[in-house]
């Protein structure tokens, strides 16, 4: 489970952009994001790099839906106010 408050911005097709806002989103993260997630913690990634594979995830399971809508949208996933795992 993710549980987070941050600011979320978006790029989709080329031109096309969304204006960030603070958004509070709580959902399971399939096993494959929370495989990569622990494993880039174990393996030391910093900061940045764990945002960016958690923007990855939250844009692939909440944004897009798995591949339903979306296509192509790229989110940002800035100004972390609360960020919580849990099993």
């Amino acid at each position: 489970m993710i549980d987070t408050r941050a600011r979320f911005g978006f790029t989709a097709a080329p031109g096309t952009t969304d204006d960030a806002r603070i958004r509070h989103l709580t959902l399971a993260l399939p096993p494959v994001h929370a495989s990569r997630l622990l494993d880039a913690q174990q393996a030391g990634a910093g900061e940045q790099q764990l945002r960016a594979i958690t923007a990855e995830a939250l844009g692939e399971v909440y944004f897009r839906d798995s591949g339903r809508r979306a296509h192509g949208l790229e989110v940002e996933f800035t100004d972390v106010e609360q960020l919580d795992f849990g099993l």
